[in-house]
């Protein structure tokens, strides 16, 4: 249900429980437990290395494995040689050499001392999920509200591999001067994510993919500004994280439940398939966007509110200050022109509870107005 749904609502339709999985591994297991007995064993540890057990099924008479010779998985091995199939080495889990471990090590005055740290380091695009070790760290001692703002900030330069600061957590900013692989920011819980091109780079971030695809996977909270262009499903499944980016590649905002979205250059195909959360603002100079997008759940509209106008506008600005982006500043020396070529991307339903909880907090409003004149009355 938590992948289906976050409206606690919806919610209730869904009948299945933790404890129903739970309940089938039980009868897997009862199951393999069945197969053990037969064969005369108690555990698995009695069964490795009997291959004296396997027997090549010969009514397989396929073309693909007639030359296939099984004959040294099916070879019975003497007691002396069972041994040295049994764990004869440890499995290398590569845990122990993931750049957390440095990250962890030089964030040590904030996360013993809470005092503010600034971290300087290369990344290659083999360091994957970097930031994930830290901020179950930063959890475990801090609970899910993380550290203060900016407690911990990490400079990076080099090419981020998969899952570049997944789960970051409030208090942590990753600032990376390169570009980053597939799923940036996956689960991001609350931290901020910064990318801009390599310093001295004479491209134009605007026109360029900096970073691929699937990102902001089931995102919950935070921030990320991209001076460049994203690949596909951009924000896919984004429930809360607010994202700036230049350009995005097809199926953006698909599955979005919430947070903000704002695109400062041109978009793929099938923008907000399946969107039923959230806001995305988008530049449309070639007045051709809802071509581009999914009209199934969402409507298109002018920004033409000044709360809309107001969020917009800092959005931008905070990507300027962020990232120092060409794109966003040219757009803020020039904002009322620009402001006309934005289309707002809202669904349907959302919009509907928002005016709901709007009409709402107006009638509180009302209400307490009515009764503080009739205090002033008696």
């Amino acid at each position: 249900m938590g992948v289906a749904t976050q409206n606690t609502e919806l919610r209730k339709r869904f009948r299945g429980k933790a404890d129903f999985v739970e309940n089938y591994f039980r009868f897997v297991a009862e199951e393999v437990r069945e197969h053990m007995a037969e064969l005369g064993f108690r555990t698995f540890d009695e069964l490795v290395g009997r291959s004296d057990l396997l027997t090549r099924d010969e009514a397989i008479n396929h073309w693909k494995i007639r030359n296939l010779d099984l004959s040294e998985l099916t070879a019975f091995l003497p007691a002396a040689k069972k041994n040295s199939l049994h764990r004869t080495e440890e499995q290398k889990h590569k845990i122990e050499t993931v750049l957390d471990h440095s990250l962890i090590e030089q964030a040590l005055p904030a996360l013993e001392n809470q005092e503010d740290v600034t971290i300087h380091m290369s990344i290659k695009n083999t360091d994957r999920t970097t930031g994930a070790m830290l901020s179950g760290k930063i959890a475990t001692s801090f609970g899910g509200e993380g550290l203060s703002k900016g407690s911990i900030k990490v400079r990076f330069a080099g090419s981020a591999g998969q899952s570049f600061g997944a789960f970051l957590v409030p208090g942590v900013e990753f600032y990376l001067e390169g570009d980053s692989n597939d799923y940036l920011g996956k689960g991001l819980a609350g931290g901020r994510i910064i990318v801009v091109p390599p310093e001295g780079s004479t491209f134009e971030s605007d026109q360029n993919i900096i970073i691929g695809n699937t990102v902001l996977y089931g995102a919950t909270r935070g921030e990320i500004f991209i001076s460049g262009i994203a690949g596909e499903r951009f924000a896919v499944r984004n429930s809360g994280a607010t994202a700036v980016v230049e350009g995005v590649g097809d199926h953006c905002c698909e599955y979005m439940t919430g947070g903000r979205v704002v695109v400062l250059g041109k978009t793929g195909r099938n923008f907000a398939a399946g969107m039923s959360g959230g806001v995305a603002y988008v530049l449309d100079e070639e007045g051709d966007f809802d071509y581009y997008c999914n009209m199934g759940m969402v409507e298109l509209s002018l920004v033409e509110d000044l709360n809309d106008k107001k969020e917009l506008s800092d959005l931008i600005a905070m990507h300027y200050e962020q990232t120092g982006s060409k794109v966003a500043e040219k757009i803020l020396t020039n904002m009322d022109a620009y402001l006309d070529r934005f289309i707002k991307v809202i669904p349907y339903e959302y919009k509907k509870v928002l005016m709901e909880m709007a009409l709402e907090e107006t009638r509180k409003k009302m209400a307490s107005i009515e009764k503080d004149v009739e205090m002033m009355s008696d």
